[in-house]
């Protein structure tokens, strides 16, 4: 029973996707502009800075906060911040308010590492900044993050539910990423530098794509 609460908690607050919400009070389904998806990324892209920032704050809350919110209700249950900031994770991929097409859980991964340790959180950030920055591609920090973040819980607490649960989720993210991997195969795939070169990589997007 615990285990089913700390799922349905941390799912159903994964449900609430700013990126949505911001894009229908705008007057547009998110989903049908820029790469299709209801995440930060995407509101960068069809919303400006300002916008996907707030999105990606709202999405790593959310996450942290499913986490807590499961731990203070369950503090003897050992995965609670892990299934629960999972499920929110999973909630906001597969959202059944938006018949299960939402983001792609980068944003949402950070706020489960917070709730977990913040200062693996800051050491993980640091790493996937430069990793990022090198590749020039927002979609290596979730797939490399979140199989990380596997192997380091494992070691940290040596929980087998846990870590399976974390797995689990990590294969999800590479999934999710695979259109993002085929992107970058043929040249389609925006670079990190389109937050200060936009026109030069609208541009290239658009030699690519012809």
């Amino acid at each position: 029973m615990q285990l089913a609460l700390c799922t349905l908690i941390g799912y159903f607050i994964g449900n609430i996707n700013p990126a949505y919400i911001i894009g229908r009070l705008k007057g547009f389904d998110i989903r049908q502009r820029g790469s299709g998806n209801a995440g930060a990324s995407n509101v960068v892209i069809t919303m400006g800075k300002k916008a996907g920032l707030f999105t990606a704050l709202f999405d790593i809350f959310k996450a942290a906060a499913a986490a807590l919110i499961a731990y203070h209700f369950f503090p003897q249950l050992k995965c609670a911040k892990i299934l629960s900031g999972s499920a929110c994770l999973l909630g906001h991929i597969f959202p059944v308010m938006m018949r299960f097409h939402g983001g792609k859980g980068l944003a949402c991964l950070g706020g489960l590492i917070i709730a977990f340790d913040p200062k693996v959180f800051l050491l993980l950030l640091m790493f996937e900044l430069v990793l990022g920055l090198a590749a020039d591609y927002v979609c290596i920090v979730p797939t490399t993050g979140s199989l990380i973040f596997t192997a380091v819980y494992a070691l940290m607490t040596g929980d087998p539910l846990g870590t399976l649960i974390l797995a689990a989720v990590s294969l999800v993210i590479m999934y999710k990423h695979i259109e993002n991997f085929r992107r970058i195969q043929h040249g389609t795939e925006a670079h990190i530098s389109f937050l200060w070169h936009k026109d030069e990589e609208i541009e290239r997007i658009r030699n690519n794509s012809n």
